[in-house]
């Protein structure tokens, strides 16, 4: 396999629209369900790693959860 899997990796997040990786989603359903289903007051720390271009701090944020923490590594788009 030519090149490493950093040099493959950078390229997919640099390269692709959102919709074109098979991790994004539009609507992150489990994750909001699972949350959800917590039971969390709205101003408990959530913390969403390994985001990317993920919706959902927004939606959260739109749901009234105050407290959101989001953690990318290098090389995304939306979130540096």
């Amino acid at each position: 396999m030519p090149g490493t899997r950093q040099e493959h990796w950078n390229e997919v997040v640099t390269t692709k629209v959102d919709e074109a990786v098979g991790w994004f989603q539009a609507m992150p359903e489990t994750s909001l369900r699972l949350i959800r289903a917590c039971g969390l007051a709205k101003e408990a720390v959530i913390i969403d790693v390994g985001a990317g271009s993920s919706r959902l701090p927004d939606i959260l944020l739109a749901e009234g959860y105050s407290n959101i923490a989001v953690l990318e590594c290098r090389g995304c788009r939306a979130i540096c």
